[in-house]
């Protein structure tokens, strides 16, 4: 282990500017430095052109994305309307370097709940659910510190969620049978 990481140091050049980038995004705190190493192998690089889309709204997702720089927007469709029609995509935020979406993706692996779309040239790290499984198997307190950071960010969407607009949830029976089936 700590020989791949040395390994990493001197024959990656781009070793020490990966590690600031990932070192910086608050879904990596608690991950010591000799562990990035081995984040480093969970991750895959990818590099998007303005207009490209990163990912669409109903495909199933199976990544989250980090972005090291470039801005994207992120749009949902719109209600159907009485003729079946869609409305225009409607833009919920414009993230840029150092943000990161997809993590629900690394729970459920469910549709895709908007599409992203990059506003200029974009870098993004993807982390893979397959990945985050293998940290958690392989290197568990790598994999435990983003599952617990991903679920405190939930948590927090969900509070707001809560607090905007009354509505009633499902039982904790209920998703554990939609596990099941």
């Amino acid at each position: 282990m700590a020989f791949q990481w040395l390994k990493l140091l001197f024959l990656d050049p781009d070793f020490n500017r990966k590690r600031d980038f990932l070192k910086k995004v608050s879904l990596f705190h608690g991950i010591s430095r000799r562990e990035f190493g081995t984040l480093f192998h969970s991750l895959v690089a990818r590099d998007y052109f303005p207009g490209e889309t990163l990912c669409r709204e109903g495909d199933i997702g199976r990544a989250l994305f980090i972005l090291e720089f470039g801005r994207v927007e992120i749009c949902r469709r719109g209600a159907y309307s009485k003729t079946g029609t869609a409305a225009e995509p409607r833009r919920i935020a414009v993230l840029k370097g150092g943000d990161y979406f997809g993590e629900i993706s690394l729970i459920d692996e469910q549709p895709r709940t908007a599409t992203v779309v990059a506003i200029e040239p974009v870098r993004a790290w993807l982390l893979y659910k397959t990945e985050i499984d293998r940290l958690l198997r392989d290197a568990p307190h790598i994999g435990a510190a983003i599952m617990a950071h991903l679920a405190a960010l939930l948590a927090v969407r969900l509070r707001s969620t809560l607090n905007r607009m009354p509505f009633a949830l499902d039982s904790t029976d209920t998703v554990e049978s939609k596990k099941a089936a």
